[in-house]
């Protein structure tokens, strides 16, 4: 697998920071591969929160989100006892989905530990059908967007994936 180029990811959002517990130990002695998973869903949950789109407006709204595509690809060994950090980067949308990337580094380490690309749909839950992002909220993500694409470098992404 290529190394990253180095990647300053400071000026985006911090959406988790967590000290990996000791049930996240797999067989081989370091975070088992489907709490990376749990993690980077927590941090889009928080990510949401930057352009409104969460636990309230989807309770509100009777909207929701569901995943339609991820790439993840593990680049340095997480430990238990580690101390991660999220942040995550909108990369762009349709009218129905969201186009997003998370990337989690090791505090302890300074390693970039694991990214997550991942396409989301945005969902009308009495239908259970992708639906139209509302003005609102595709306004914030385009925000989002265009904050991040100022920081320099393009995202690192698998080259396969559109929104």
């Amino acid at each position: 697998m290529p190394k990253f180029p180095p990647l300053d990811l400071s000026g985006l959002p911090i959406t988790l920071e967590q000290q990996i517990p000791e049930e996240y130990r797999d067989e081989m002695g370091h975070m088992n591969v489907m709490w990376y998973t749990y993690l980077f869903s927590w941090a889009f949950m928080k990510l949401g929160d930057h352009f409104g789109f969460n636990a309230d407006y989807f309770r509100e709204r009777q909207m929701g989100s569901f995943a339609l595509e991820t790439h993840v690809r593990y680049l340095a060994e997480v430990h238990i006892g580690s101390h991660v950090t999220i942040r995550s980067r909108a990369l762009g949308r349709s009218a129905k989905r969201l186009h997003f990337m998370h990337f989690m580094t090791n505090d302890d380490t300074g390693a970039l530990a694991a990214t997550q690309e991942h396409i989301g749909a945005h969902i009308d839950m009495s239908i259970r059908r992708m639906a139209d992002l509302p003005e609102n909220i595709a306004t914030g993500f385009d925000r989002l967007v265009a904050e991040h694409n100022r920081l320099g470098s393009p995202a690192p992404v698998c080259g396969v994936m559109k929104p």
